[in-house]
């Protein structure tokens, strides 16, 4: 199972890469190997902003459908508008190419609520 280590963890299977005040974020490959074939990402379009711990969008995979939540508050900066015709990016490059979406961090403190990659592992072994 891969969990990078420079990424922060939400116990909802969120991860978030962090450049200077933007993150990235996507969900965890062990989280797209539990939804299976990822056939669907749908976001508003118009998201301008996330608050941390609130929906954001659903993903939808052949099984099932899940909802995203934000590991943080921040300003909606851009969405991944590749996975409208390639959704199946999140399964084949979950912490790379199927990252969901980059938002200005509003609160930098919030980072300290989040896992690090040992907590992580920790969580989904149980």
């Amino acid at each position: 199972m891969n969990i990078p280590a420079n990424l922060k963890y939400t116990k909802d299977h969120e991860w978030i890469k962090i450049e200077g005040n933007v993150g990235t974020i996507g969900i965890t490959e062990y989280a797209q190997g539990e939804l299976g074939d990822i056939v669907y990402v749908d976001i508003n379009p118009d998201l301008a902003e996330v608050t941390m711990g609130e929906t954001f969008g659903t993903i939808e995979a052949v099984k099932t459908v899940s909802d995203l939540y934000a590991p943080v508050t921040g300003k909606v900066i851009e969405l991944n508008k590749r996975l409208n015709d390639e959704p199946q990016q999140v399964n084949s490059d979950p912490y790379g190419e199927g990252w969901i979406i980059k938002v200005e961090i509003a609160d930098a403190s919030q980072l300290n609520e989040l896992l690090d990659a040992a907590g992580y592992e920790a969580q989904i072994a149980q």
